[in-house]
């Protein structure tokens, strides 16, 4: 990244860049892992996030995926396209793909839905040169965990994927609110049946979705971290959902927000 992408920036909210060539390049893992004849990687838990970057401008994407492994986050692959990322995805299991949206063949957010529909427990982090309204929007419905733009410097990108990795919504300043106000203006849509939820859960989810983070819900309830995570499970197990991110979809659709 630049140095004027770095300076100045204020960090990204938590709801709790598109220079191109035009040429890609293959991915960076190898020829076997990504054909497919091999076993996914085991994915260690306890450890810092694995990456996977995928962005169609080779300069761009190598940059950061160096600075980021620089930092102490594993890439485990990089992709020049949406095919060869659902490819490498399957092949290196990551944690967080750190997405640009407009790519040669697949657009990000159908790359995105891919992705979570072979491995719900994956968590998309868009990175793009856009801060248009609609490209946000198709990236968050789709089920992206967050979504920055690129001028965002690399501390704020690191401290992304680390929130997007717990499972927390992200996003550059200014877009949050966006994506807060298009829900609240749809709430008028037709409900559909909501699940039996306790009284604590329900209170706990209206917390996330007015942007709280575990620790404040916490502190806000007189409740252990612990157990605000637990309440947070419990609900997205009965409501299928997968992550924060649709969570927090759900509760501003059914007026919780």
């Amino acid at each position: 990244m630049d140095a004027d992408a770095r300076s100045g920036e204020t960090r990204p909210e938590t709801v709790d860049a598109d220079a191109r060539s035009g040429e890609t390049r293959p991915e960076t893992v190898n020829a076997d892992a990504s054909s497919g004849d091999t076993e996914p990687e085991t994915v260690d838990a306890g450890g810092p996030p694995r990456l996977l970057v995928v962005d169609d401008h080779p300069i761009w994407r190598d940059g950061v995926a160096e600075r980021l492994s620089a930092a102490g986050l594993p890439v485990v692959g990089t992709a020049g396209d949406g095919a060869q990322a659902l490819r490498v995805a399957r092949a290196t299991r990551p944690q967080v793909v750190l997405l640009d949206l407009h790519l040669p063949d697949l657009g990000g957010a159908e790359v995105t839905r891919r992705l979570l529909a072979a491995d719900p427990s994956v968590h998309v982090l868009v990175l793009s040169a856009s801060g248009e309204r609609q490209d946000v929007l198709d990236a968050v419905t789709a089920g992206a965990t967050g979504y920055l733009t690129k001028s965002a410097s690399l501390e704020e990108v690191i401290a992304a994927v680390r929130s997007a990795a717990a499972g927390e919504a992200v996003f550059t300043p200014g877009l949050a609110g966006l994506v807060l106000g298009e829900y609240r203006r749809l709430g008028g849509a037709p409900e559909r049946e909501t699940p039996r939820l306790t009284n604590r859960e329900t209170e706990v989810l209206r917390l996330v979705a007015k942007g709280l983070t575990y620790r404040e819900i916490a502190e806000r309830l007189v409740l252990s971290h612990r157990t605000v995570q637990n309440h947070v499970q419990n609900t997205l197990t009965k409501l299928q959902l997968h992550n924060k991110a649709q969570l927090v979809r759900y509760a501003l659709e059914q007026g919780l927000g």
